[in-house]
């Protein structure tokens, strides 16, 4: 079972003294394209996940995450934007997304870390204001991930980092709404299980990610395949 986190209101505004946010791999509109599933291959950013650290397998998560939270994404704000100097676009915006941190089903000892705060600061995908109005904004995607917007819930598998948390890669934001693997927001849409299925693929036979493993699962599955890689890597 997980540990159950929820109904503490203090914020995770710093750690060891310093800010802390926890930043997605990449942030950027991509130029992608999603084969093989119809109405998500004109989505940009769908196909062209960027890792920062391996994280597609439980195992991966174990051995380089220090913290696998869920999280609830409640609010979103701009939290500071570039002017473009030239392009389609005049602006692009940074956004923070606050979580609120519901359990915790990992903790590394591996490496020196704080605890995680009952809220974290995301800053996730964010936006692109058209320069033609210089109000229109465009939504921001990243690989094949889950965009993280408020409303939602979210598995993540997190690295403390420069003095923040750092998501491992593309692979370690998994939708969790309802507290089942596989369901809620990805890639901007709000998908169910089969859904989020077919847009990961995970029926190819090459594939041991811990999405394909859950899918359809709840917390009980998640926290026995984190504690099975954990005791696997310990016996390495």
């Amino acid at each position: 079972m997980f540990r159950n986190l929820t109904g503490s209101n203090s914020s995770l505004l710093h750690a060891l003294g310093r800010p802390v946010v926890v930043v997605l791999a990449a942030v950027g509109v991509v130029a992608g394209v999603l084969t093989g599933w119809r109405g998500l291959d004109t989505v940009n950013g769908c196909g062209l996940p960027v890792q920062r650290y391996p994280s597609a397998t439980a195992r991966d998560w174990v051995r380089h995450a220090d913290v696998v939270i869920v999280g609830r994404a409640v609010r979103e704000r701009e939290s500071d934007r570039e002017e473009l100097p030239a392009g389609a676009y005049r602006y692009q915006l940074e956004r923070t997304v606050e979580l609120t941190r519901e359990a915790v089903a990992f903790t590394s000892r591996a490496r020196s870390h704080p605890a995680v705060g009952s809220t974290v600061d995301y800053v996730a995908p964010g936006w692109k204001v058209l320069r033609s109005d210089g109000a229109t904004r465009v939504d921001e995607l990243t690989g094949a991930a889950p965009r993280v917007v408020p409303g939602h819930t979210y598995i993540l598998a997190l690295r403390w980092e420069e003095d923040r948390w750092v998501a491992l890669g593309e692979g370690a934001v998994v939708p969790f709404d309802d507290h089942v693997v596989g369901r809620g927001e990805w890639c901007g849409r709000v998908l169910g299980t089969d859904g989020f299925a077919q847009g990961e693929r995970i029926s190819r036979h090459d594939d041991h990610s811990i999405e394909k493993i859950l899918v359809g699962r709840g917390e009980d599955a998640l926290t026995r395949e984190l504690d099975r890689a954990a005791r696997q890597k310990n016996a390495d």
